[in-house]
């Protein structure tokens, strides 16, 4: 009834039914960041009206407690109108950080038809998380943005600083030719060419 595919993997076609309205397969534990789940072509009439297929990963734990099963996660639904879709991994899965050292562990893939009814709130609930995660993101992304550019305008002051002089025509107020701007710009542009993350870790006070 259902397929999956793990990117960069050989196509899993048949998912096993444990229970009438359940259904699991499992894989070798390899790197990967998004799973797809379908319908498979020969299902006619998948699921009944008002209801979805809740799909459920489970990871083993790296350091497991005695006589504990590893958590299942919710990863989002299939409908009979939304017959497959690209299921993301949460990144802070710790086997998925230490996939190298879990290598070859057994993954469970789940799928459970449930009335929409029951399994909605929790998509709702996921999707919501989802969307701060994304918003997060982006935050992180401006702050990061605005470090860059303190950096690049920090890079220039240190550097024309000691070719500024005095104006005679305003006291007290000090300028820099235009050459030596110039001659920022083009050593500015060949270290980032050189090195384009250079300012990821250069010290602001640091001269170009």
């Amino acid at each position: 009834m259902f397929s999956v595919v793990i990117p960069g993997q050989p196509c899993l076609p048949n998912l096993a039914q444990v229970e009438a309205t359940k259904f699991a397969i499992t894989f070798p534990l390899v790197p990967f960041t998004e799973v797809v789940v379908f319908f498979r072509p020969d299902a006619a009439t998948p699921l009944p009206p008002d209801a979805a297929a809740a799909v459920y990963i489970q990871f083993p734990e790296p350091n497991p407690a005695p006589g504990s099963a590893p958590p299942f996660h919710l990863l989002g639904a299939l409908r009979n109108d939304r017959q497959s879709a690209i299921f993301k991994i949460p990144a802070n899965i710790p086997a998925m950080q230490n996939v190298n050292a879990m290598m070859g562990a057994e993954v469970v893939l789940g799928i459970s038809v449930e009335p929409e009814q029951v399994i909605g709130p929790q998509l709702n609930a996921l999707e919501a998380e989802q969307g701060t995660s994304m918003v997060l993101v982006r935050q992180q992304k401006e702050i990061t943005t605005k470090v860059l550019a303190q950096r690049i305008i920090g890079n220039a002051f240190n550097f024309l600083a000691s070719f500024a002089s005095s104006d005679p025509n305003n006291r007290g107020l000090e300028v820099v030719s235009l050459k030596s701007f110039r001659d920022w710009w083009t050593k500015f542009e060949r270290k980032v060419d050189m090195d384009p993350t250079f300012l990821e870790r250069e010290d602001p006070s640091a001269q170009g």
